[in-house]
């Protein structure tokens, strides 16, 4: 009698691939993934309700394990977990949950997998809710919210300014030109909902290095303009002082001459 076989036990984390050695496509590839990741970290720096992570894998079924068919979101979100250190982003370890968001940045080696392969994966298997698509060259940027009864992706309309609603974060994104890495570029971007875009850290101390210098100049101004009012008041107290004194001066002469 045949004996029925062990259900076959989940893979750990420990025992999945978490590195291919595979860099990004160019510099500007992994600058925009770090734009992307560090300036959102930097704005919910007081929250731990969320994970960002970027180029690293995505396991979501033993098949794939099994296959070596590796996932590596460029940039991802999942929103009500913990923030905490992860060498990949593990779907049966995290409690059945993917990605609510996902980002992925164009080039002509990865432009045909990942409006294709990667797409109908995120859509059918894992059913992250938005999808965006940005080429840091051309600036190529399209979105997506997933149809969860048709397991399909429909186009995002951009606003009159071409900033695309990221629904799941409550944030907007867009290219903005700016300068980072000494490279003036149309940069990808998240913004609030009143447009500002979040700044990355080190944005984030030379503002405030900016305000400190202006505040500084303020109150060297002020401390000029006081000065100033007290020379000009000490001069006005001279001057009165030098009339008095001449008024005194006239006052004796005519006195003087009323008596002889």
């Amino acid at each position: 009698m045949t004996q029925p076989s062990e259900p076959m036990q989940p893979v750990g984390s420990s025992q999945l691939v978490t590195d291919d050695g595979e860099p990004m496509e160019t510099a500007r590839h992994r600058q925009q993934m770090t734009v992307l990741i560090e300036s959102l970290e930097h704005a919910w720096r007081d929250r731990d309700d969320f994970y960002v992570g970027g180029n690293m894998f995505l396991y979501f079924s033993e098949t794939q394990t099994r296959r070596n068919d590796f996932r590596g979101p460029d940039v991802f979100v999942v929103m009500n977990t913990t923030r905490r250190e992860r060498k990949a982003w593990v779907v049966w370890e995290e409690g059945g949950q993917a990605p609510d968001v996902v980002v992925e940045l164009l080039s002509e080696k990865t432009e045909k997998v990942d409006r294709g392969e990667k797409m109908r994966v995120y859509a059918r298997a894992l059913r992250v809710a938005e999808y965006f698509l940005f080429d840091p060259f051309s600036g190529v940027f399209e979105g997506y919210a997933l149809d969860p009864l048709k397991a399909q992706y429909v186009p995002k309309h951009p606003d009159e300014l071409g900033r695309l609603r990221c629904e799941r974060l409550g944030l907007l994104l867009a290219p903005m030109q700016s300068t980072l890495w000494s490279v003036d570029a149309r940069w990808l971007r998240w913004l609030d909902e009143s447009g500002r875009v979040l700044p990355l850290p080190s944005e984030s101390a030379m503002q405030a290095e900016i305000r400190a210098n202006s505040a500084e100049d303020r109150a060297r101004g002020a401390e000029a303009r006081a000065s100033s009012a007290e020379a000009r008041a000490s001069s006005a107290e001279a001057h009165a002082s030098s009339a008095n004194e001449r008024i005194a001066s006239l006052e004796a002469q005519l006195s003087m001459l009323k008596s002889r």
